[in-house]
């Protein structure tokens, strides 16, 4: 497309272009990849530096593509990309971005603005109860996942001490999607309600404390304790005596069972050589379901706990 009738007006970045890397990028032999533009408005998305590039080459048109979405959402997009690939924002540009989407897109999470600007959700937090004109008073926000959550747990709490008193069998899951909560807060109220608590948070509590866990439960096995030689060490060993248990050993959901339970028992280093390799790309996407894994574990140790407990 014709270069001329393209606008750079509206970039996330405050200071324009940077002389060196279009420089750098008029130097390249190599075709480059396609600029991205907001087609209602013909305003470039992504590729700045490259268009100043090609105009440096004496270039007078581009290779583009359009993007369909109103103006909001593609200023979220135009940051988006110059976070993912490129002249990273600097951190400036991000803030003065992150301020924008909380004006257009209110309705987002912190978690989710920073995500998108590359700014840490606490920074996102204060710059939105800075911002003015901002409205406190949005009884829930949009997620990373979609979902809709209460900006305020104490009516999700209330609303998940209801339905596991009445319904005890319900997961985690089915009980965060019914209160708006997430399963790990699900699970804090259900540790209370087993405990005799109530369900709320006490005020004075410091976000992200946790309580002291009750005692493990005894196996036969003796107490379940970390040796000096590593936790890692002390899973395989007990991984180990459970493989020559010949109720886990000679059946199917025994031995499925025994192979997850293996996958644990790799050292820190292995852990360490694992996420060193996640592509960044990735990350997001690994994270959230390492994240889903986490919770269904830990539903699934309360679940045989509590059957332990009950066929004691």
């Amino acid at each position: 497309m014709e270069i001329s009738t393209l606008s750079t007006a509206g970039s996330p970045r405050l200071s324009g272009a940077d002389p060196d890397h279009v420089e750098t990028l008029a130097a390249v032999q190599t075709p480059l990849p396609p600029i991205t533009v907001h087609r209602s408005t013909m305003r470039v998305i992504d590729g700045l530096h490259r268009v100043r590039a090609a105009q440096v080459r004496g270039r007078t048109a581009i290779a583009a593509r359009f993007f369909d979405g109103d103006e909001a959402d593609a200023f979220v997009l135009a940051v988006e990309s110059n976070i993912a690939h490129g002249l990273p924002l600097t951190t400036t540009d991000r803030k003065r971005a992150a301020r924008r989407i909380i004006t257009s897109h209110p309705q987002w999470s912190d978690r989710m603005i920073a995500s998108v600007a590359g700014i840490a959700p606490g920074t996102v937090a204060e710059i939105r109860r800075r911002a003015p004109g901002q409205v406190t008073g949005a009884q829930s926000r949009i997620g990373q996942d979609g979902r809709v959550r209460p900006v305020n747990g104490a009516e999700g709490r209330r609303l998940a001490s209801e339905i596991i008193a009445e319904n005890p069998g319900l997961s985690l899951r089915q009980v965060a999607r019914a209160a708006s909560i997430s399963p790990e807060t699900v699970r804090d109220v259900r540790n209370r309600m087993m405990r005799g608590e109530d369900p709320q948070l006490r005020r004075g509590r410091r976000a992200g404390c946790r309580e002291a866990a009750p005692p493990a439960p005894r196996t036969g096995f003796g107490p379940v304790a970390v040796p000096d030689r590593g936790q890692a060490q002390a899973r395989a060993a007990i991984v180990d005596r459970l493989k020559a248990d010949p109720a886990l050993r000679f059946s199917e959901t025994g031995r499925m069972l025994l192979r997850l339970l293996t996958i644990h028992t790799l050292s820190p280093e292995d852990w360490d050589k694992i996420i060193d390799r996640v592509p960044p790309h990735c990350g997001a996407i690994v994270a959230e379901l390492a994240t889903d894994c986490a919770e269904m574990w830990a539903e699934f140790a309360q679940r045989v706990q509590r059957k332990a407990v009950e066929t004691a």
